[in-house]
């Protein structure tokens, strides 16, 4: 790995907080339903555990792997499936659960792929969202942290695979 440290973006308290607000937002948004939380795999895990336990409706889950980034620090915009969900979204309330929104390549991708399985509705929710590096329009629904543009570590996300279990974001700083 290239020399560097991780500085704290975002403190363990300020996510379990925001997190918190988020699954208040969705219980009330989705009152008297059950919603279908659809976890992208790894970075979302984290994430998606947490908020599931702070949404008070029936919740059911299930994963999908899309991988569009490798080993590099940024997007490659190639979107390919790893792991497709185990059940049928048809009729339910679908929620999609990210760690981050970058591009929006990857999720543009997935979210009209979900679409075409006729969910009774489809809403984004994410952790982290980096406006300024958009590329491709997507309608993020539940937003955690809009944050800038660096690269970040934590809760799911990780620098070729490590750093996921950090209970804080923080951001990589190369030295060198």
């Amino acid at each position: 790995m290239d020399p560097h440290k991780v500085e704290i973006l975002l403190t363990e308290q300020e996510v379990n907080e925001r997190i918190k607000e988020l699954g208040k937002q969705i219980t009330e948004d989705f009152k008297g339903k059950q919603v279908h939380l659809v976890c992208v795999l790894k970075g979302g895990s984290f994430f998606m555990c947490e908020l599931a336990k702070r949404i008070d409706l029936p919740v059911s889950i299930d994963f999908m792997s899309v991988s569009s980034y490798g080993s590099d620090t940024k997007s490659s915009g190639v979107v390919k499936i790893v792991k497709d969900l185990d059940e049928s979204i048809k009729g339910k309330d679908v929620i999609v659960v990210e760690d981050i929104v970058d591009s929006g390549r990857t999720l543009s991708y997935l979210l009209a792929m979900l679409r075409d399985r006729h969910p009774e509705s489809l809403t984004l929710c994410t952790l982290l969202d980096k406006p300024s590096r958009r590329v491709v329009d997507v309608d993020v629904k539940y937003t955690g942290f809009q944050i800038p543009d660096k690269f970040v570590v934590g809760y799911g996300l990780d620098y070729d695979q490590v750093y996921r279990n950090l209970p804080y974001i923080g951001e990589v700083v190369f030295t060198k």
